[in-house]
């Protein structure tokens, strides 16, 4: 074990001689990178090298980050749910060349009928957000969630560009896992992943265990219109602009903004954004992802898995606006955002800098998880995390 005093903050677990760099990375930004509470994992070859934690908890910095504090993962958890789908598809429950609405024919609606669920993976179904105007907190109704989805025009035509689909992304591919396997999301994700490998990550996170989650300590856009609009700069396309603002806002408190600290956020599934785990499932399932699964479960194959990393989606992103690369579901390395060294590196980022993902050419594992959220595309406490293994590994 190592415990190290860092100003006010306090890192504790265990961390091999040969990471020290990391350990000092980690540290260093309680010291002057503002962190408050973070987590962070690295397997490398199968084999825990780092396991910290640190911080606090809250913004008063009051209540020190245990090893088993979780907090909310954000976007991290789109790579987790990829993993629970692709161990469907493994499995023969999911076709990836299926029509989306072979497994759920209300989706068939207005020019949909035809997307495969591989499209649907890559961010490519025209449904980064549901044009209906919702009312606050609708989010917690998966049914009324997925109706809206499966009922409305996509915004593009489906599989002729592609746009991340931030929040609903969850919905859709969750609603896929239902139908395939008659399980809530939670319940699947539980069997099939998180059971098989001994980690917490949650998608609807029991009452009994709120006690052990983190404060989410940032500035929320909806609470200042300065920050609102720049989120949201108009374009003169109302229809881009509608878009937009309905991918983060529609229904409000959608994206976490003034509600990712609530019990109902908490207790609510919603896959794409309100995960609570810690660093260490993070890197373990990624860890166990890199060969094929833990000992007795099915995750995917050699050939699924090059498949999954593949690029599927390449280009202008009509969200982000930006340039975006994805596999089947898994974020992949671009030269305006890397992840890791390697261009065969995958996985996923989350809001703020939170991230998982895998480089297989270097057998290694890696989450990382905080309660502070940064800047939004490049977190330097994020990008100093990375750079410190790397140079471990020589």
């Amino acid at each position: 074990m190592v415990s190290q005093p860092s100003g006010t903050c306090l890192v504790d677990g265990r961390c091999d001689p040969r990471f020290a760099a990391f350990r000092e990375a980690f540290t260093s930004n309680f010291v002057d990178q503002g962190e408050i509470g973070a987590s962070a994992c690295v397997f490398v070859d199968g084999v825990a090298v780092v396991d910290l934690w640190g911080g606090h908890v809250d913004a008063h910095r009051s209540r020190p980050w245990e090893r088993d504090t979780l907090v909310n993962a954000y976007s991290v958890g789109k790579g987790i749910l990829t993993v629970l789908i692709l161990a469907l598809v493994e499995q023969g429950r999911i076709d990836l060349d299926a029509p989306v609405a072979k497994l759920w024919p209300e989706f068939a609606a207005l020019g949909k009928e035809a997307l495969r669920i591989r499209g649907l993976m890559a961010h490519r179904a025209g449904l980064p957000a549901v044009r209906e105007p919702l009312p606050q907190f609708a989010m917690y109704d998966w049914d009324r969630m997925c109706g809206a989805l499966a009922s409305q025009a996509p915004y593009w035509e489906p599989d002729r560009s592609h746009g991340y689909h931030c929040n609903t992304f969850g919905f859709l591919l969750g609603e896929l896992v239902q139908r395939a396997t008659g399980l809530s999301v939670s319940e699947a994700l539980a069997r099939h992943v998180t059971e098989p490998l001994g980690v917490e990550f949650y998608m609807g996170l029991p009452g009994s265990e709120h006690s052990r989650v983190a404060e989410i300590v940032t500035r929320f856009p909806t609470e200042d219109p300065t920050l609102l609009a720049q989120a949201l700069p108009k374009t003169g396309d109302p229809e881009r602009d509608e878009m937009i603002r309905h991918t983060y806002f529609n229904p409000s408190g959608l994206s976490g903004f003034g509600s990712v600290n609530t019990e109902a956020w908490r207790l609510a599934t919603i896959p794409s954004t309100n995960g609570h785990a810690n660093a260490r499932a993070v890197a373990a399932i990624y860890a166990a992802f890199l060969t094929g699964g833990p000992r007795g479960a099915r995750w995917a194959g050699a050939g699924l898995r090059a498949e999954s990393t593949t690029v599927h989606s390449d280009g202008p992103d009509r969200i982000l606006d930006r340039p975006s690369r994805f596999g089947l579901g898994f974020q992949l390395s671009q030269p305006t955002r890397l992840i890791g060294r390697s261009p065969n590196a995958f996985g996923h980022f989350g809001y703020g800098g939170s991230l998982g993902f895998a480089d297989p050419d270097a057998k290694l594992a890696f989450g990382y998880l905080m309660n502070h959220p940064g800047d939004r595309w490049h977190n330097p406490r994020t990008l100093r995390l990375i750079e410190a293994i790397y140079s471990c590994l020589g």
